[in-house]
C-alpha cells in the first residue's frame, strides 16, 4: 500500500473533509532508508521535487564525531545501542537521528539524519 503525505480525510471533529482534487503523484510518500550498521557505506541518490537530489545512506562504516574537546573525527561504528524512534532498531542495527551508536572513541548520539542527508555526524556522550 502506498504511503502518502497529503492531510487526512477526517477533521478533528469527526467529520470529513470534501475533496476538492484528485489523488497527485508529490504526496507520495518516498520509502524510509533504514540505514544500518555494515562494513562499507553504501548510497542511494534519489530524485526530488524540482530535479533535485537527495542522498540516501543505505548502510554506514563510519561516523563524523565531534569530540568533546570541539575537534571532528572520523571513526568506525561498531553498533547501536540505543534509539528513541524505535526500541527494535537496537537489534536491527538500524541509524536514525537522536540513536546512541557505539564508536571507537566511545559512545555518541546521532545529530544528522542519515537516510535524508547521506551521513552519519555525531556528538560524543
Amino acid at each position: 500500500m502506498a504511503r502518502s503525505q497529503f492531510r487526512s480525510r477526517k477533521k478533528i471533529s469527526g467529520g470529513s473533509y470534501k475533496d476538492f482534487r484528485k489523488k497527485k503523484q508529490r504526496y507520495a510518500a518516498g520509502e524510509p532508508a533504514f540505514t544500518k550498521v555494515e562494513e562499507e557505506s553504501k548510497l542511494k541518490k534519489v530524485r526530488t521535487l524540482g530535479g533535485n537530489a537527495k542522498n540516501k545512506l543505505l548502510t554506514a562504516s563510519e561516523a563524523n564525531v565531534i569530540m568533546k574537546d570541539g575537534k571532528a573525527k572520523k571513526v568506525k561504528i561498531k553498533k547501536v545501542v540505543e534509539n528513541p524512534a524505535n526500541r527494535h532498531y537496537v537489534r536491527r542495527n538500524i541509524i536514525t537521528k537522536g540513536a546512541v551508536i557505539e564508536t571507537e572513541v566511545g559512545k555518541a548520539v546521532v545529530t544528522s539524519r542519515p537516510g535524508q542527508h547521506g551521513i552519519v555526524n555525531a556528538k560524543q556522550l
